[in-house]
């Protein structure tokens, strides 16, 4: 019999880090804000609520990832890795 052997997942730091990963993350946060807003536009929804909702989550997400990658960042230079 054969056996499969998986590969265990990367972990975070082994991952490359993207060249504006400020920048993406607010592009990647502000698009799923805008669906929440479109989808609840269009499913009857109160559009102010959808729209206090989305800015909230939005803010929330891109605060938390942010603080995330400046942590990665600083792990990696205190590492003595150059950037990409």
């Amino acid at each position: 019999m054969r056996r499969l052997r998986w590969e265990p997942p990367q972990r975070t730091t082994d991952r490359s880090i993207p060249k504006r990963p400020y920048r993406d993350t607010a592009i990647v946060y502000g698009g799923m804000a805008l669906v929440v807003v479109v989808v609840a536009t269009l499913t009857g929804g109160n559009f102010v609520n959808a729209v206090l909702i989305a800015g909230a989550f939005f803010v929330v997400a891109t605060l938390w990832s942010w603080r995330n990658w400046r942590n990665r960042l600083r792990a990696q230079r205190a590492r003595g890795d150059e950037r990409p």
